[in-house]
């Protein structure tokens, strides 16, 4: 698979999506810059400094302005609209949610907190737990992102799942994850002298697993 050679392997019922985006921008920004590449060359060999020949003056030529503007426009336009069904699916809408968390980043961890056997979050039963982020595959997972200090970043690259955490703010994010694992979820966005060591883990694991894993922090607490 093309997306194994140069991406992570995606594991999210949305990652192909992203990737075909990603995969078009990067095709369309290949081949402009090797037109424009070539094209400096070309011009670099074609009119290089040659004895008796002196420099001339060309005026701008603006049909080649108005072509190379409309084509840039109609491109950034095309995928505006090409992305648009996606990017609404991921951040605004999304399915109804199977499990609830919410993630809170600080300096340098990432709090996930579990609803406890009531099933409500912000409740006393609530658990939290750091750097460990359980979720049952095949079920979409919705949590609440925020930070306590300043701004951080969730990435999960597996996921395609980037999402900045700010102060003051809950932002609701979604995913499906679809493959069972261990995948490292380290902070994308510098935030202090310990940054670099700012990394949790996201297990996707079957149902059976994860509840036997809720269930030992529950008699724990």
């Amino acid at each position: 698979m093309l997306e194994h050679f140069w991406l992570p392997e995606g594991i999210s019922t949305f990652s192909p999506r992203i990737d075909f985006l990603f995969t078009l921008i990067f095709w369309i920004t290949a081949v402009v810059w090797a037109l424009v590449t070539i094209a400096m060359i070309v011009f670099m060999v074609k009119y290089r400094t040659r004895p008796g020949r002196k420099a001339t003056y060309i005026e701008g030529n603006p049909r080649l302005e108005i072509l190379w503007t409309t084509v840039t426009a109609v491109i950034l336009i095309g995928l505006a609209l090409l992305s648009r069904s996606t990017w609404a699916n991921i951040k605004e809408n999304g399915p109804p949610g199977d499990v609830f968390y919410k993630v809170t980043a600080k300096q340098f961890n990432w709090e996930i907190t579990y609803p406890g056997p009531d099933g409500k979050l912000g409740t006393a039963d609530d658990v939290t737990v750091e750097n460990d982020f359980h979720v049952p595959v095949n079920k979409v997972v919705r949590f609440e992102l925020t930070s306590k200090d300043v701004i951080h970043s969730f990435f999960v690259p597996w996921i395609r799942l980037k999402q900045d955490a700010v102060p003051g703010r809950q932002i609701h994010v979604w995913f499906e994850a679809t493959k069972k694992g261990q995948y490292e979820i380290p902070c994308a966005e510098l935030c202090g002298f310990g940054h670099s060591g700012m990394k949790g883990t996201l297990y996707v694991e079957s149902e059976q697993d994860f509840q036997h894993w809720l269930k030992d922090k529950y008699s724990s607490k």
